[in-house]
C-alpha cells in the first residue's frame, strides 16, 4: 500500500490536469473514512504540501481538492502543518474566485483551521499593520450578503467570526468602530438560519468579555445589540402598548407582534451570558434597566424549559 500511496502522489504534481484530478478524486475518497485518513496519515508530510501548492495555484476548482482539505483539516495536528504551509492566506485568496461551491468549501477549511489559535491570529494577519483585519473586513462582507436562494455559501463565515473573536485581537478588531465589523454582523442576528443566528450570538457573546474596557464601543451599537440579546430571551410574549410604553422601537416593534420563540437553546444562553457581562458594568446596568430589559427577561425565564438557560436567567436576575 505504501508504494500505491507514493505512486498517487507523484500524481498530484504531475503536468497532466487530467492525471492530477485522478490523483486527487482518490485522495478526497480516503479522507471520507477514518481507514483512508490512517493511511494518509503517514505520508503528510508529502500530501499537504503538495495539496496546498494545487490550492495556491489556482487549482482549488476541483471540489474534490477542496473537500479533501476540510477533511484532513479536523485532525489538530494536520491542521497545524497547513497552517505553517500558509492554508489561511491560500483559502482566502481563492475565495470569490472560483464560484461558491468552492467559495463554501474554503469558508469550512477555515472554519477547521481557526479552531487553532495560531490560525485565528494568521486569519486577522497580526503582526503587519498595513494588512492587519483585512481578512476579517472581508469575510465580514460577504457574510453580510443576502443570501441565495437555497445556498448559502457563507453562512458558515460565523463560526470563523466565533473562532476569531476568542482571541484578544479579534475581539479588538471585532470591537474597532473605525471598521464596523461588529455593526454589520449584528444585522445577521433575526436570519432565518440557525447556523448564522448561532455565529452572531457566540460573536457578540466574546466580545462582550471585552465590556470592562470597550463599553463605550458596545452601547454605541444599542440601537442593534440590545434588541439582539434580548429578543431571544424574551419568550413569544405579545406586550401591550402600556409595557411598551417605555421602550425603544426596535425593541417595542418585535415585541407587538406575533412572533415565534428562539427555538435554539445554545443561543438564549449565549444571549444571557453577553447581558450578564454588559449589566456588570454600571453604565451597561443603567441602559439596560432604562429600556425595560429586566421585565422583558422575566416574561422570559416564566416560559423556560432548558434547566441550564434557567440557570444563566438567574445569573442575571442577581444583578437585577
Amino acid at each position: 500500500m505504501a508504494e500505491e500511496l507514493d505512486e498517487l502522489l507523484m500524481f498530484l504534481s504531475s503536468p497532466a490536469p487530467n492525471l492530477r484530478k485522478a490523483a486527487v478524486d482518490i485522495i478526497e475518497g480516503l479522507t471520507g473514512s477514518d481507514e483512508g485518513i490512517a493511511k494518509l496519515s503517514t505520508k503528510l508530510s508529502i500530501l499537504l504540501p503538495a495539496l496546498v501548492q494545487l490550492l495556491a495555484g489556482n487549482k482549488a476548482r476541483s471540489g474534490s481538492m477542496s473537500r479533501a482539505l476540510v477533511n484532513l483539516s479536523q485532525d489538530q495536528e494536520v491542521g497545524e502543518m497547513l497552517l505553517e504551509l500558509g492554508a489561511v492566506a491560500g483559502a482566502m485568496d481563492q475565495i470569490g474566485k472560483q464560484g461558491q461551491d468552492v467559495d463554501k468549501l474554503m469558508v469550512m477549511l477555515l472554519v477547521n483551521l481557526t479552531t487553532l489559535e495560531p490560525g485565528a491570529r494568521l486569519l486577522c494577519e497580526e503582526g503587519d499593520e498595513k494588512l492587519k483585519g483585512l481578512h476579517m473586513s472581508r469575510l465580514v462582507r460577504l457574510f453580510s450578503r443576502t443570501p441565495e436562494e437555497g445556498d448559502d455559501a457563507y453562512e458558515h463565515v460565523g463560526a470563523i467570526l466565533v473562532n476569531v473573536s476568542r482571541t484578544d485581537l479579534g475581539r479588538k478588531l471585532m470591537l474597532d468602530t473605525k471598521r464596523g465589523l461588529l455593526k454589520q454582523v449584528l444585522r445577521q442576528c433575526d436570519s432565518k438560519s440557525l447556523v448564522r443566528r448561532r455565529g452572531v450570538i457566540g460573536t457578540i457573546r466574546n466580545c462582550c468579555f471585552e465590556a470592562p474596557s470597550h463599553l463605550p464601543s458596545l452601547l454605541s451599537l444599542s440601537e442593534l445589540l440590545w434588541p439582539c440579546l434580548i429578543l431571544p430571551a424574551a419568550g413569544s410574549k405579545i406586550y401591550s402598548e402600556e409595557e411598551r410604553s417605555k421602550m425603544p422601537p426596535e425593541l417595542a416593534v418585535p415585541l407587538s407582534i406575533e412572533r415565534q420563540a428562539e427555538p435554539d437553546s445554545q443561543i438564549r444562553r449565549e444571549a444571557l451570558d453577553a447581558l450578564y457581562l454588559l449589566i456588570k458594568q454600571e453604565a451597561g446596568f443603567r441602559a439596560f434597566w432604562e429600556l425595560g430589559g429586566a421585565d422583558v427577561l422575566k416574561s422570559g425565564y416564566e416560559n423556560e424549559e432548558d434547566p441550564e438557560v434557567m440557570d444563566k436567567y438567574e445569573q442575571l436576575g442577581s444583578l437585577v
